[in-house]
């Protein structure tokens, strides 16, 4: 009883993180806009993370907690050691400043515990290739979505004093941030319900195909808000002020754009990364305002952590479940 409290609680440790490591994604560009300070945008943010679970059903946690590998290899030890995986991840890349995602490192951590624990086969390709895809097609709709967006305020404010058109925005960026806040609250907290759910089945204190408990509903996306409210400034610096310069209806087109693109997959159940989106809408919207603003070297740099979060994480999973193994857990 005691180890799955434990287990249980080191995923709202995971949780915990991805909030800490994601805030940049929902406050970086209203933070950078000056719209809201620093701690009034994380308030903000915390806020609508929390009250997704009352948007959006729960199809990312019956995909994580069943789509991924294999329901009867899923134990403590394995849940630990994917957890490692995808916690170690993330604070490698909070401390690199690089907004990598935590929702594939979470996925990269439950393929590498899964592989050492019980080998290839346990691996569900079929829930995998969406996630697969997302990851080319979730930065790109961001993007296209953010660019269209700018070109579109463009267009339609070209007469409007600047002055103006800034003060207009810097009010629709409220509604903005707090749209991708629920995207992300609704997205990546599910993450962490369906690992929970996965365990509780597994240690019996669940039915196979029972629904997620609300206390489980409750917790994640509890843990998700106060780790926002943590914030994580390093990112916030690479995401809001390194990648390009951003004006309050930049920040609006960005942060819609990538809050369209997370109420897509959500509704699809394909895990997606907040981070992915949101870089996507903030290079998107620097491109069609002028190229060259954008720092390709840094969005080159956020690129190669993208690529490398799921081996990586699987890596380190891999090894926490082998030495799991090693001391006689499965």
């Amino acid at each position: 009883m005691w180890a799955l409290v434990a287990v249980i609680a080191i995923a709202l440790v995971f949780d915990f993180c991805n909030g800490f490591h994601d805030a940049a994604n929902s406050i970086a560009t209203v933070v950078s806009t000056r719209v809201l300070s620093p701690f009034w945008a994380v308030v903000w943010t915390a806020f609508f993370n929390f009250l997704a679970f009352l948007i959006f059903p729960l199809h990312v946690a019956h995909t994580i907690g069943s789509g991924i590998v294999h329901a009867s290899i899923v134990s403590n030890a394995f849940v630990v050691a994917a957890l490692i995986g995808a916690i170690g991840w993330d604070l490698l890349t909070w401390w690199w400043g690089l907004p990598s995602s935590s929702s594939h490192a979470l996925v990269g951590g439950l393929i590498g515990a899964g592989v050492a624990k019980a080998g290839l086969g346990v691996v569900m390709l079929k829930g995998l290739v969406p996630i697969a895809i997302f990851i080319v097609v979730s930065p790109a709709l961001g993007l296209v979505l953010a660019a269209a967006l700018m070109t579109g305020a463009a267009w339609l404010f070209r007469f409007t004093p600047l002055r103006r058109v800034d003060h207009w925005f810097r009010r629709l960026q409220f509604i903005s941030a707090a749209l991708l806040s629920l995207g992300h609250g609704g997205n990546d907290a599910q993450k962490t319900m369906g690992v929970i759910t996965a365990l509780l089945v597994a240690n019996g204190a669940l039915a196979r195909h029972a629904d997620v408990p609300l206390w489980v509903v409750l917790a994640c996306q509890a843990a998700m808000a106060l780790g926002t409210m943590a914030g994580g400034w390093r990112i916030v610096r690479t995401m809001g002020m390194r990648l390009t310069d951003l004006r309050p209806v930049h920040g609006f087109c960005a942060e819609t754009g990538g809050a369209i693109s997370l109420f897509f997959a959500t509704m699809l159940g394909v895990p997606v990364s907040t981070t992915h989106v949101i870089t996507g809408g903030i290079v998107g919207v620097g491109a069609v305002t002028h190229l060259g603003s954008v720092r390709w070297r840094i969005a080159v740099r956020v690129v190669w952590a993208w690529l490398f979060t799921i081996q990586c994480a699987a890596a380190i999973a891999a090894g926490a479940m082998l030495v799991a193994r090693a001391l006689g857990y499965r």
